[in-house]
């Protein structure tokens, strides 16, 4: 038993493993003033076109069949606003550390055998025709 609650204590206070939890944390916090600031601001400005509050427009269907727009489109614009900026947050991270690595020179490749010059190329040919020549 000693054995397993060490192990679980190693687990449990590794920095990953908190780094975890207080990420968990903050993001359940900030969820919440995205969730506020498109109740209280954003689906009002929206519910000005509607004359009611956004997140209360429903669509009235036959068969007492409701479906509720306006609180799934609240919904998406809360995705849409976390998705952005957890987007932003990444791409500054790795910004930040792309900066702070040093850029290695990458290692030279070996030279490619150089072309023969037009002289060399020439002088081939004639000494191929030449040959033929010769053997005729």
């Amino acid at each position: 038993m000693k054995k397993f609650l060490d192990e679980f204590k190693a687990f449990a206070l590794k920095g990953n493993m908190m780094d975890m939890a207080v990420g968990v944390l903050i993001g359940g916090a900030f969820s919440a003033l995205v969730t506020s600031l498109t109740e209280n601001i954003i689906n009002p400005v929206i519910g000005i076109l509607f004359k009611a509050d956004f997140s209360e427009v429903v669509l009235h269907l036959p068969f007492d069949i409701n479906l509720g727009i306006g609180a799934f489109v609240s919904a998406v614009i809360n995705f849409l606003i976390l998705a952005l900026v957890l987007f932003l947050m990444l791409k500054g991270m790795n910004k930040l550390l792309t900066l702070g690595k040093k850029e290695e020179p990458a290692p030279e490749a070996p030279e490619a055998p150089k072309a023969p010059t037009q002289e060399e190329l020439l002088a081939e040919i004639l000494a191929e025709l030449k040959k033929r020549n010769g053997e005729q």
